[in-house]
């Protein structure tokens, strides 16, 4: 590959908005896969061909590529989702009572009012299981919005939206634990409790290898499939588990670094080559293995996953469930239900209108502090933004009616059109304001 090319490339997968870019570029590319005659059939084949691991005639998993994907690869997505909001509540947005209430007001309120929208107009419907649906944002859209946006959003909303963002991730695992499991199997959850106080053992103990949590962490998982509460969510109770503190402190950390150094040096003028090598190289890997070692493993998994995350796993999720078979133009006549009004009014307007009420309740009662330099307006158009929920708003789609593929077309058709609606709705209303506020100036 071309040099300025590959470049190029490495600098576009840095950008912020990249992975929204690329979650977008798989959700037309899977509805383009699922409508084209050619390769509708192929598309579907492939998602419901089955996977079987067996031992023996002992015991025998088999398990479809669609559900391998929603129950198994998701699982690294909630462990990244658990590794961000562990960062923030140890040190970011979310790391004291003062930073953390403006969000988690918000992201309730967010959360409160579009179910109460979906509920109310489905409530004496098949469909008033789905009232989680609308209840979520997806981060990787807004923030790459807000990045197209620019200087247009002001920085200190851009930390709002995306602590908003944290906190709304977290009450959506906890809606899919609480009301989208099957029936408990509570023998598997005193096993998978026995395992979790395992692993809180390793972390006290100043377990660090990464090695010595991996088996573990896979039978934890396939405890969670069989116990009744959805599997992704060992992602997140293994990131509540893995080790933040590092093992070397910044003091010991340079200590070690000098040593290194110090040993690294005093064999550079050795005459003897092979020697030299050898010390300099045991050298080299100290002090690679001790700045790894000074960061935590929570910090160390969160780095080393998150582009594995953004660029493999949620595109192939997109692809996977993004697909949507359209018929005709009555497919898209979400209006045409109870279900496609309640998740169109839950995203448009309860997003912004529970982020926007709840926040504005928090500031006035002196919950939190309005962001710096924001208007009520940008406030509001920001929240608009926390309309766009496509991910998780999907994932509970399919949780909320599985098998019944017909309903989860039509809400993943809702979600789009109410995603797309209100990104829309966020991005004019940001650009109006902020042309407004630069005539302002200009005025003045």
């Amino acid at each position: 590959m071309d040099t300025h090319l590959s470049e190029r490339i490495r600098h576009f997968l840095r950008t912020p908005w990249a992975s929204g870019v690329i979650l977008l570029f798989f959700v037309a590319l899977a509805m383009l896969l699922c409508n084209l005659p050619a390769t509708r059939d192929l598309y579907h084949q492939i998602l419901t061909t089955k996977l079987s691991i067996s031992i023996g005639k002992i015991y025998s998993f088999t398990i479809d590529i669609e559900k391998f994907i929603n129950d198994g690869l998701m699982v690294i997505f909630f462990f990244v989702v658990g590794l961000e909001i562990k960062h923030e509540l140890k040190e970011g947005q979310l790391s004291s009572p003062r930073k953390a209430l403006l969000p988690a007001f918000a992201a309730l309120g967010g959360m409160l009012a579009p179910a109460a929208i979906y509920y109310l107009i489905n409530k004496d419907s098949e469909f008033a299981i789905g009232w989680g649906i609308p209840t979520a944002t997806d981060i990787a859209f807004a923030i790459a919005i807000m990045s197209l946006l620019g200087k247009r959003v002001p920085v200190s909303l851009k930390v709002f939206l995306t602590a908003l963002a944290i906190v709304d991730d977290l009450g959506a695992i906890v809606v899919i634990a609480l009301f989208y499991g099957g029936q408990i199997n509570w023998t598997y959850i005193a096993i998978i409790a026995a395992m979790m106080v395992m692993f809180r053992i390793f972390a006290r103990i100043g377990v660090y290898r990464v090695r010595y949590y991996l088996i573990p962490a896979i039978v934890m998982w396939f405890l969670f499939y069989h116990s009744g509460v959805h599997a992704t969510l060992a992602g997140v109770a293994m990131a509540m588990l893995i080790p933040y503190r590092p093992r070397y402190s910044k003091e010991e950390f340079l200590s070690r670094q000098q040593i290194c150094i110090h040993e690294f040096q005093h064999y550079e003028h050795n005459p003897d080559e092979a020697a030299r090598i050898g010390h300099q190289y045991h050298a080299l890997h100290e002090l690679r293995s001790t700045a790894n070692y000074s960061m935590g493993m929570a910090q160390r998994m969160e780095h080393l996953l998150s582009p594995w995350v953004n660029f493999l796993i949620m595109p192939i999720f997109a692809l996977a469930n993004a697909g949507v078979q359209f018929n005709s133009l009555e497919a898209f006549n979400i209006f045409g239900t109870s279900m496609g009004w309640g998740i169109f009014l839950g995203l448009v307007l309860g997003k912004p209108f529970g982020i926007f009420g709840a926040s504005w309740l928090a500031i006035k009662c002196r919950f939190g502090e309005k962001p710096a330099g924001a208007s009520w307006m940008m406030l509001f158009a920001v929240a608009c933004l926390g309309g766009i929920g496509f991910t998780m708003s999907i994932f509970i789609d399919t949780l909320a009616f599985e098998g019944q593929h017909h309903i989860i077309d039509n809400g993943k058709i809702a979600i789009l059109m109410a995603s797309i609606a209100a990104a829309l709705l966020g991005m004019a209303l940001i650009t109006v304001l902020n042309g407004i506020e630069k005539k302002k100036n200009r005025n003045n």
